[in-house]
């Protein structure tokens, strides 16, 4: 099983909880970035959150090395204005061993700012995550040092919001959800989904890491996702619960499940 365009097949490539881990699967040239992208969406996203695109001076070169390959003038910004997945670009400084963040183009985060997070290297980057340091940070780092020019990895994750947003800043959780319900879960609930991929670049060695957002309302998945979704909020409230902000909507959405799966049934 591949990776697709949607949040429908994405999800059952993303993980649902429990022990973190990469999930990476390997990807053709041709499964690599989104191949009809709305460019007005990518523009209006750049124009209405311009600090989504910082470029330190170790990133310009390697900002122009992909813009090359991908038959775009210029460097990181107008690779990312030409595609629909934001981009983000990491490297290694001599005598160091981890990789740090060194440009970002992002019209549509999820709920972070890449001023925030420039020179900083991946451990830093990923310390919001629960368990990231225990389980996934020396896998990672193994994986980074191991990525050659050439093979694309890719994996998904998936977050609920409380609105459609392209660019996602989240509120408390409380507040976001209040009006979250069994009976308008389906509506008032939106799965979020990041198709992340990684490579290295041949040039300046650089890892390219593209983020493509897709976003639904809960209601509208294929029941089987509905279900998988409801599935995972049970070990999410055991474990990194917290952070997602479960606890404010997994009623509603459990009991939106429930009930279609009961409707379901002959």
């Amino acid at each position: 099983m591949s990776l697709g365009f949607s949040v429908d097949e994405l999800l059952p490539r993303a993980r649902g909880g429990g022990q973190l881990k990469m999930g990476l699967v390997k990807l053709g040239g041709s499964e690599w970035l989104q191949s009809d992208p709305d460019l007005a969406a990518r523009a209006e996203g750049f124009a209405a959150f311009p600090e989504g695109i910082q470029v330190t001076p170790e990133g310009e070169a390697a900002g122009r090395e992909l813009a090359t390959g991908l038959d775009v003038s210029g460097g990181l910004a107008e690779a990312a204005h030409a595609h629909h997945e934001d981009m983000c670009l990491l490297t290694r400084r001599n005598g160091e061993e981890h990789y740090r963040l060194v440009g970002a183009a992002v019209a549509w985060p999820s709920d972070w700012t890449p001023a925030d997070k420039m020179g900083l290297p991946l451990r830093a980057l990923h310390a919001p995550i629960q368990g990231y340091e225990e389980q996934l940070a020396s896998g990672v780092d193994r994986f980074m040092e191991k990525l050659r020019p050439g093979p694309i990895y890719g994996r998904a994750n998936w977050f609920i919001a409380a609105t459609p947003d392209m660019r996602w800043v989240a509120e408390p959780p409380a507040r976001a959800f209040a009006h979250v319900t069994p009976e308008n879960a389906g509506s008032t609930l939106f799965v979020r989904s990041e198709r992340q991929t990684l490579r290295r670049l041949p040039r300046t060695g650089a890892i390219l890491f593209t983020i493509g957002i897709y976003v639904s309302p809960f209601g509208r998945l294929a029941p089987a996702n509905v279900q998988r979704l409801a599935d995972a909020m049970r070990s999410l409230l055991d474990g990194e619960g917290e952070r997602r902000g479960a606890g404010a909507y997994a009623h509603g959405l459990i009991g939106y499940a429930d009930a279609t799966q009961e409707e379901s049934r002959p």
